[in-house]
């Protein structure tokens, strides 16, 4: 629209920050280090390069970092990780759980309570994690359905 005679134009419209979609919102962590879970339960660190309108991400240099928590093995004060490398990663963006920037200060340091290890260690110990939970939760399931209890998911467990 032109200016009127005698009146400044009009000022630009542009809208305030929290009308943009998620997607845009990542334009600020553009070429910033992150950390990406995943609805699956996976931890991803690494460095958004791309992203699109669904939010689909593409990270540089990721890693995998898996994490076994304290007391999972007798005599295991402590938690563990280990980090995995996965180079260049797309995920799809209803996948993703949550996101957030990682603090490069800190970023050398690991996790608060958990000690560094030894991939396979933490592979097989976080495997084994998942199997008792899978069994915890069979039997529970099972207890629930001589209650008179059911699920969706009833069938599928007990199988």
């Amino acid at each position: 629209m032109p200016p009127v005679l005698g009146r400044p134009p009009p000022p630009s419209q542009q809208l305030p920050a929290q009308m943009f979609t998620t997607a845009a919102q990542l334009l600020d962590l553009t070429d910033k280090k992150l950390m990406v879970a995943l609805r699956d339960g996976r931890k991803l660190l690494g460095i958004l390069r791309s992203w699109d309108q669904f939010a689909n991400l593409v990270l540089q240099s990721t890693k995998e970092r898996i994490f076994v928590p304290p007391g999972t093995t007798p005599n295991q004060p402590r938690g563990l990780y280990a980090d995995i490398d996965r180079g260049l990663f797309l995920v799809r963006g209803e996948n993703v759980l949550l996101l957030g920037e990682i603090d490069l200060d800190k970023d050398d340091e690991p996790p608060p309570g958990y000690d560094l290890a030894d991939v396979e260690l933490v592979q097989n110990l976080a495997k084994q994690r998942k199997q008792n939970d899978k069994t915890k939760e069979k039997t529970k399931v099972k207890l629930l359905a001589k209650e008179g209890f059911e699920g969706e998911n009833l069938g599928e467990i007990l199988l």
